[in-house]
Formats: C-alpha cells, sequence, structure tokens
C-alpha cells in the first residue's frame, strides 16, 4: 500500500458534476489499494467572486480580513468532495488547512509554510479514510487564520507529500501534463514525459502557468516525485524529478513566454559604491520583483543608465518609489516601455552545449524580431521582445530547437 497525495485545481472541481467525477477518480485509486490525502482548491471562479464582492464593500480590506474570507472558498470544496465521496460509500473526513496541522508565518495573503503536524491525518488514515484538505492556507502560530497566495493549493500538496513521507504527488489540472510551449501558442507542441525540478523550476517562472514555482521549489528541495496529470482524461502525465532521462537527446525541452513585461530605464544615475545597492534595495522593499537587469555606461565616466525589467502591473508603483526618492538615487530621468513580453528556451543540456544562445539569437535575428533585454544562466536563455512579435518568436524557437512533434520524431529515428 502506498500514501499519495492528490491535489485538484479550480477547474477541476469547478461544478457538482465534476466533484463526482473527482470523487470517482478517487474511488478508482483506492481500489489500486493506495491510502489518499487530496488538496482542493476553491470552486472555479469563487475566489475571484469572493475578492470582487469585498471590493464593492472596501476598496482595500483588510489583509487579515481577506484571508477570512479567501479562506472559505476551500472550505466549500472539501465538504461537498467529501460528501460526494459518501455518496460512493467511501469514508472520507475534509480538514481545513489548520486542522490538518499546517502553521504559516503569521502574514497575511503570502504566508509561507513553517512546520506540518501530521497526527490527525495519519489518525484518519489508519482508520482508512480519504482526508481531503483545503488548499491554499494555514494558521499562524497563534492562531490567525492565513493564505498561501499565488499557487498556494500546489504548495500545500508538495508540502503534505514531504511531511507524509508520500510516494508521490499528483498534480491534477485541465492539461495532460507539460509541453513544450503551450500548446495554444504552439499547435505542434508536445507532452514531455519526464522533466527535471530544475527545469520546470524555470519553465514555471518564466510563465508555464502549469505548476507554481513555490510548489516546484518546495518539491525539489524535499525530493517529492511529482505527476502533472489531467483531470478529465486518464492518461499518462508528466513526470517532475530530479534527474530523468535526456527526452529526445534534446538540448533544449521548452520554450516558455510572459507578455506582460516592462522595461524600465534610470537615467543619467551617479556613478558611486552602493548606488545599485541602494536602488534595489528600495524597490525590494516595495515588494517589486525585479527580473532582468543592464548597467550600461554612458561616455561621462561619472554617470550610468541602469534598466532593468517588471511585470507590467508594477510600473506605477515603481515609477513613484523612484520618484519618491530621486534626491537619495541621484539621476537624471526615468523612461519605460511597455508592450513587451520575455520568451525563454530552457533545457538541462545547455550546461554542456555551447552555442545555444547564439543559435537563439541567430534564430529571432532571422525572424526580424528586436531584441531589448537578455538573460542567461546555465539551463536558460531569456530575451525582452516587443509583444507584437510573441507569437513569431515562440513558434520559431520551438521549431528551430526541434521541439515540434514532426522534428522530434525525425530525431529520433
Amino acid at each position: 500500500m502506498s500514501l499519495l497525495v492528490q491535489k485538484f485545481g479550480g477547474t477541476s472541481v469547478g461544478s457538482a458534476e465534476r466533484i463526482q467525477h473527482v470523487a470517482k477518480r478517487i474511488k478508482q485509486e483506492l481500489q489500486r489499494g493506495n491510502q489518499l490525502v487530496v488538496v482542493v482548491s476553491a470552486m472555479g471562479k469563487s475566489t475571484d467572486q469572493l475578492i470582487g464582492l469585498a471590493k464593492e464593500l472596501n476598496a482595500a480590506p483588510e489583509p487579515r480580513e481577506m484571508d477570512m474570507l479567501l479562506a472559505t472558498g476551500e472550505q466549500v470544496t472539501i465538504s461537498l468532495l467529501s460528501m460526494a465521496l459518501h455518496a460512493l460509500g467511501i469514508k472520507a473526513t475534509s480538514m481545513t488547512g489548520w486542522q490538518a496541522g499546517i502553521q504559516t508565518e503569521a502574514v497575511h495573503a503570502k504566508a509561507r509554510i513553517k512546520a506540518i503536524d501530521t497526527k490527525a491525518m495519519l489518525e484518519k488514515l489508519e482508520d482508512g479514510q480519504v482526508v481531503i484538505v483545503a488548499g491554499f492556507q494555514g494558521a499562524s502560530e497563534d492562531g490567525q487564520i492565513t493564505t498561501l497566495g499565488r499557487g498556494g493549493s500546489d504548495t500545500t500538496a508538495v508540502a503534505l507529500a514531504a511531511a507524509l513521507k508520500a510516494e508521490r504527488c499528483d498534480i491534477f489540472t485541465d492539461v495532460t501534463g507539460v509541453y513544450t510551449a503551450d500548446p495554444r501558442v504552439v499547435p505542434l507542441a508536445r507532452q514531455l514525459t519526464q522533466i527535471s525540478y530544475d527545469e520546470m523550476l524555470e519553465l514555471a517562472h518564466l510563465g508555464a502557468g502549469v505548476l507554481h514555482p513555490r510548489a516546484v521549489e518546495c518539491a525539489k528541495n524535499n525530493n517529492v516525485c511529482l505527476s502533472v496529470r489531467s483531470s478529465f482524461e486518464d492518461v499518462e502525465g508528466t513526470i517532475v524529478k530530479e534527474e530523468p532521462a535526456m527526452e529526445d537527446g534534446l538540448v533544449v525541452h521548452g520554450v516558455a513566454h510572459d507578455k506582460q513585461v516592462t522595461k524600465v530605464t534610470v537615467r543619467g544615475m551617479k556613478k558611486r559604491i552602493g548606488a545599485l545597492s541602494g536602488l534595489f534595495s528600495l524597490l525590494a522593499k516595495a515588494h517589486i520583483n525585479v527580473d532582468i537587469i543592464i548597467n550600461q555606461s554612458m561616455y561621462d565616466l561619472d554617470y550610468t543608465n541602469i534598466s532593468f525589467s517588471i511585470h507590467q502591473d508594477e510600473l506605477r508603483n515603481t515609477l513613484t518609489v523612484l520618484e519618491n526618492n530621486k534626491e537619495n538615487l541621484v539621476y537624471k530621468d526615468i523612461i519605460y516601455e511597455e508592450d513587451l513580453c520575455k520568451v525563454s528556451i530552457v533545457g538541462a543540456g545547455m550546461i554542456s552545449n555551447p552555442g545555444v544562445a547564439a543559435e537563439m539569437f541567430d534564430c529571432l535575428s532571422t525572424e526580424n524580431i528586436e531584441i531589448k533585454m537578455v538573460s542567461t544562466s546555465e539551463i536558460k536563455v531569456s530575451c525582452v521582445i516587443p509583444q507584437v512579435d510573441m507569437l513569431r518568436a515562440v513558434q520559431a524557437l520551438h521549431t528551430t530547437f526541434g521541439l515540434d512533434k514532426a522534428k522530434a520524431k525525425a530525431y529520433q529515428e
């Protein structure tokens, strides 16, 4: 008998009919002789609806009250799924995050899990029950309800799998697995059988929405085997683990894109020790996530231009922070460029294959696409380009690096 943790997202439990379908999937897994802890999200768009309702009453609601409100979404799902299992003759108990022993930081809206007391869950499992846990939530040491922020249910599932020493953590979603690119953008994208933690982490950070980076990071740190599978089709998914077999002998395993990028340039900044530290410390304190950074020296040895990329939603906040601190930062002016996107290639094979970045640049040049910023690591290369060129860039890169279905098949031959 194996212990598995399974997570079903909001789309998978978006209606009574879909909850019944999930219950049947759980029954099938039980018939294979496995013990199950199941983590669920709020139904469909219910979290967005709760946020909208809150904003109707208060444009800036207190974070504590928002956590109290949003935590109810998952509580609806756990009770309904438990009822559906009871109707199938299956013993099940629903648990909120705090009932499941999930202790978090005393931070609202974006808390991190500190510890998990598995005693209550293990007692139910030993009694032959399925344990249904509300994702996205926990409680601080002083008993305050907290939520985990974006990707919270994925993170809950992986953290529970680590704490319970589960054999595997299945993430059920509305796609059949991890693809070489978004199949909605690249029709020839194909599903990967396996992918490494590091590659998946890069893809998740770079825009692939199938898994949240926090969940992948937690899985890597605790060596939790992840399986990304479809809620609606009973097919093999994608395994995320430490060192998978190389897929098709390819250097690049995926192409990711993020279409919400803005480039900000602080021009004529006075050169001095600590200037960069001062600039980016201010942005960090304002919780502004900076991605690519370029330091461009000017002909005047006393001044420099600093360019960096941010999510487009952070532009107003970024400009406010910079303008309020102009006297301390000492710069001439700020310019910014919107309507940009980031395209990236990811693959562990890059480590031992020089020239991958050059091939990417050549591909974009052939497509007459301007590269505005570049960022690299051992296993990825990212380029910021005009948003209007995104679709063409992603498709061209996917073909250039042999990821199309037809090319992949030819590669194997």
